[in-house]
């Protein structure tokens, strides 16, 4: 099969932000592992990240992964500074939409190394809508990846077509997602503000994301089909997509090596040496991705809320450029020593989330790391912010039925309001439901179901397994 194979190339184009390049390269190297020549599209400095990735996590008989570069568009032609050519490394979010302009800039130099390559198939994200007209210059189908999930993607054409937020009075009114599976209630709070709000130009780079992916090949889903089987069989059956589930795509780094370098990164800190000391099922992992940015009075009352719940605690605050007497409260880190750890930084999320010692995840619900918390079958604890967030929640709260709600009630794109902050009560009561109280057990039993059903998925014969394979034997012919 992975000779056969071996005629097929792919190229994987990913957006410039670590929740859109990590699930791309496990991706490639998924595609890889097939026997098909995979080739990831990306700027010199990003490529520096891929590449370390790719080598810590070379599999025995998979196809090699190669890299091509194209350069980022310069600081005369964006406005950005120097060196700027991931979401990470921006001064502030108030910078994406500049940056999401200087992507635009990528198209020519990606289609000389179309014509310089010809692949059989391009994967390109979703923030390239370019990318489709783009590879059909050349003869060659996209795909489209959007790191999200079946539930994600219909709530989102739904919103689309049928804008139910505007039949309600004030933010708080609940309404009914039309032509949706289930009974799904939300609040114009919970919607983002591209939809809720006369942003032409937010509207119109929307529509040129959906005309392209309509205009597609197809989708690539990192999900499998067992975990939203009704909202992967609506959104091609109702919405005419035509998308493959090939996740959990986290799951192709099968051992402790692998998933240590996912994203690049090396330092594994003492974090899971000190988890080894721990009693199972005891310890709350709280974090909220790459780029949620809280203010301080809220670091201050989640430090409040994990101290008073008298849980033990991994939390990862991330890097801080304000000094830690501003948001810490004074003699937490004494107090909570024996209890707590609090990483500054990276963190292997993957290695942290499968510990035994996990009983809990608090989550921003990002499609990754809601992702991982089920593969890891730990129940989580939701707090959405942004993106598609409010949706993920959605999901795991009153569909898989493996969470509770913090209490967040406003979408604010990835940066949380001043005015939206969770007191400290909210954060000990759901750490307490989810790890002491008896409610729980339910909970526990259908997240390690999903789990297994999870890793099935990938295995030979499972649902993911044979989508993957039905995929490539689809785009084969295009290679002969």
């Amino acid at each position: 099969m992975a000779n056969k194979n071996a005629s097929l190339h792919i190229f994987f184009f990913p957006f410039l932000a670590h929740g859109h390049m990590i699930p791309c390269v496990d991706m490639a190297m998924v595609f890889a592992a097939k026997g098909v020549r995979t080739t990831i599209i990306t700027t010199p400095l990003n490529a520096q990240t891929i590449s370390k990735a790719i080598q810590k996590t070379k599999i025995h008989q998979t196809k090699e992964i190669n890299i091509q570069t194209i350069n980022f568009p310069s600081t005369t032609e964006t406005g950005l500074p120097e060196g700027c050519e991931h979401v990470n490394t921006l001064p502030s979010l108030a910078s994406l939409s500049a940056f999401h302009k200087a992507t635009r800039l990528l198209e020519e130099p990606f289609e000389q190394l179309l014509l310089h390559h010809h692949p059989n198939c391009v994967v390109a994200d979703m923030f390239f809508p370019w990318a489709t007209d783009s590879a059909a210059k050349f003869g060659i189908p996209r795909l489209v990846f959007h790191g999200m999930s079946f539930f994600s993607l219909c709530a989102y054409e739904v919103m689309r077509l049928y804008e139910p937020y505007k039949n309600t009075s004030f933010d708080s009114e609940l309404f009914v997602l039309p032509n949706f599976p289930g009974e799904i209630k939300m609040t114009r709070l919970q919607v983002g503000s591209f939809f809720r709000k006369d942003d032409v130009e937010a509207k119109r780079f929307w529509e040129e994301i959906h005309e392209s992916e309509v205009r597609s090949y197809g989708v690539v889903v990192n999900s499998f089909h067992e975990l939203e089987k009704d909202y992967a069989d609506h959104y091609v059956k109702k919405f005419g997509r035509r998308a493959w589930a090939i996740g959990p795509l986290s799951l192709c780094n099968k051992d402790k090596e692998k998933k240590r370098y996912r994203g690049g990164k090396e330092d594994e800190h003492e974090c899971l040496k000190w988890l080894d000391t721990k009693a199972t099922g005891s310890v709350v992992y709280v974090c909220f991705g790459s780029m949620t940015k809280f203010p301080d009075s809220q670091f201050r009352e989640i430090a409040l809320g994990l101290e008073a719940s008298g849980k033990e605690f991994m939390w990862v605050v991330g890097k801080r450029e304000k000094n830690e007497e501003e948001w810490v409260p004074e003699g937490f880190e004494d107090r909570t020593k024996e209890k707590g750890v609090i990483i500054r930084g990276w963190a292997p999320q993957a290695l942290i989330l499968e510990h035994e010692a996990i009983g809990a995840f608090v989550t921003h619900c990002g499609w990754n790391s809601t992702l991982e918390g089920v593969v890891a079958g730990v129940p989580m604890i939701t707090w959405p912010v942004g993106a598609e967030q409010f949706y993920n929640e959605k999901l795991v709260i009153e569909v898989l039925k493996i969470g509770v709600p913090v209490g967040a009630r406003k979408w604010s794109n990835f940066v949380a309001d001043e005015d939206c902050c969770i007191k400290w009560d909210a954060v000990e009561k759901a750490v307490k439901r989810v790890l002491a109280e008896e409610e729980a057990e339910g909970m526990r039993k259908r997240a390690k179901l999903l789990a297994h059903t999870a890793k099935r998925a990938v295995e030979e014969g499972g649902s993911s397994y044979s989508n993957l394979d039905s995929l490539v034997q689809e785009l084969i012919p295009l290679s002969l």
